[in-house]
């Protein structure tokens, strides 16, 4: 039976095989329009696995000429009637994607190699250095064409992002862009159009500070849907894909239309933006019929991870709405600050929730599902290291108790689980750590969680609600199980939950700092 499936560019990069193989292609040519009437030199950040490479891809082949590959896009109505449309300018495409940089020497092969090829072809000096013999091809290049060039340059930030960690690597390739990419301000004269891309944008590093002049857009409400699908492009190109993945997945159209939006709608860029779907996964998803965390699997940088338990940032923050940040410290990442918002939000673990117009600063918070458990299952590890292999058969275990009301169940669990963790100079204090833990464990579940609850005379530090229980715990960090129950008695914590048909159950929690475990689990229906 011969499979009728369109054909889906997972992994396609190049906008030339993409049209050339028959690929499904989402029109954005139209900002290739907007881009080269507007401005001349552009900085756009994107996470990773969003479109930046194909949207640069394009840029080349437009550069180029390459008429016949947009047939029947925006871009071929919108230039009908310009006679400069669709002249070839000389091309320098730096793409920093497919090399590792964990090696003194790394970037500056990459460069070499680029370099080379071009002067295969325009000529060049022997001897210089880097950027002697880029701003030697540049003004061969002028001369030779007649034209100015076009420099595009995706995932700048790869050789930064990849050596975090090794402050000696990354100031030598910080050195090297400085020496390098400087060449775009000195030769402007030969320049016609610059587009470079990155997930970060690092403060301090000399491809901003001595490019001044370039416009980021990377917030830009024009540009808020350059990368990724917005709704209507996921009706409008992919309603055959929809259809199969429903029917695969047993659902109607619109529940499954519930499912994507859920999974992986809700990335915004922009203030007031429409939201965007991430491509990447919801491409595999129509691809496989499944829908899975496959941006996820991609990996997660562990540096972010360890510095959300290093700074002690409360783990129900990003489901509680209350993760606050400016313009500046979202847009600009600088490697000595131990925030880990900014790059939080820059590589796509966090978007804009909304704008406090007054405070300026903007509301952020997980994207959508796939993010939320996704980050939140390699943030449980950092907490738990110890107890890594055995918490597949926790975690499953845990939910059955908490289904069933078996709360001493849940009590030898989490004992267990606490035993196993070491100490480390790091660690944040006690009843944050523990309390973190378990605000984990639940959310991965699934469960209604609330954390630092407010009532009128306090908070309860957490509840967990299930169909049949509601479950209000109230942690210690050396006193007893006992005064846990009694502040939650003593403060009305239950309240709420007096005409609630439910069973509630009231644990206190006893930990011992010195020993670093849960001592004492006391269960009050």
């Amino acid at each position: 039976m011969i499979d009728e499936r369109r054909r889906l560019p997972i992994g396609v990069q190049s906008f030339v095989k993409l049209r050339e193989g028959g690929f499904v292609y989402i029109d954005k040519t139209r900002y290739i329009y907007e881009l080269t009437r507007k401005s001349t030199q552009y900085f756009l950040s994107r996470p990773r696995r969003f479109g930046k490479s194909l949207f640069l891809s394009t840029l080349k082949a437009y550069w180029e000429g390459r008429r016949e590959l947009f047939t029947g896009l925006a871009i071929a109505e919108l230039e009908k009637n310009n006679a400069e449309a669709w002249q070839p300018y000389p091309v320098f495409y730096f793409d920093f994607n497919k090399d590792s940089y964990q090696r003194n020497g790394a970037l500056e092969d990459v460069l070499d190699e680029h370099l080379r090829g071009w002067e295969e072809f325009y000529g060049g000096k022997q001897g210089q250095t880097l950027g002697g013999r880029f701003r030697s091809l540049l003004q061969r290049a002028y001369e030779k064409t007649g034209r100015g060039c076009v420099v595009l340059v995706d995932e700048y930030d790869k050789s930064l992002l990849e050596v975090m960690g090794d402050s000696e690597l990354e100031e030598h390739n910080k050195a090297v862009f400085k020496g390098f990419f400087s060449t775009l301000k000195s030769y402007d004269q030969y320049l016609h159009f610059v587009f470079i891309t990155g997930v970060t944008k690092f403060s301090k590093v000399s491809i901003f500070s001595d490019l001044n002049q370039l416009d980021d857009i990377t917030m830009q409400p024009a540009y808020a849907h350059i990368c990724g699908i917005t709704e209507q492009e996921l009706l409008a190109y992919f309603a055959p894909e929809i259809k199969n993945l429903a029917a695969a997945q047993q659902l109607t159209e619109e529940d499954c239309l519930v499912s994507l939006r859920q999974m992986y709608d809700g990335y915004h860029f922009a203030l007031r933006s429409q939201g965007v779907y991430n491509p990447f996964s919801l491409l595999n998803a129509f691809d496989s019929e499944m829908i899975g965390a496959y941006w996820f699997a991609t990996g997660t940088p562990t540096f972010l991870t360890k510095q959300v338990k290093k700074v002690q940032m409360e783990a129900s923050r990003f489901t509680n709405g209350n993760i606050y940040a400016t313009e500046a410290l979202m847009t600009d990442y600088r490697v000595d600050n131990p925030d880990p918002v900014p790059l939080l939000y820059q590589t796509g673990y966090l978007t804009i929730y909304n704008y406090d117009a007054r405070r300026q600063r903007y509301v952020l918070g997980f994207p959508n599902d796939e993010v939320k458990y996704g980050f939140l299952s390699s943030l449980l590890p950092v907490y738990t290291p110890a107890s890594t292999a055995a918490r597949g058969t926790d975690i499953f275990t845990v939910d059955e108790y908490i289904e069933n009301g078996n709360i001493y169940g849940v009590g030898d669990i989490f004992k267990a689980l606490f035993a196993g963790i070491p100490y480390t100079a790091d660690d944040a204090p006690f009843e944050h750590y523990f309390q973190s833990v378990i605000y984990l464990v639940f959310t991965l579940l699934g469960r209604y969680v609330h954390c630092e609850v407010h009532s009128a005379k306090g908070r309860a530090d957490c509840i967990v609600e299930t169909p049949e229980y509601v479950y209000l715990f109230e942690f210690k960090v050396g006193k007893s199980a006992q005064e846990a129950l009694a502040q939650i008695e003593e403060k009305g914590y239950a309240d709420a939950y007096k005409a609630d048909k439910r069973k509630l159950y009231k644990i206190g929690v006893s930990f011992d700092g010195e020993k670093r475990s849960l001592e004492e689990w006391e269960v009050r229906e």
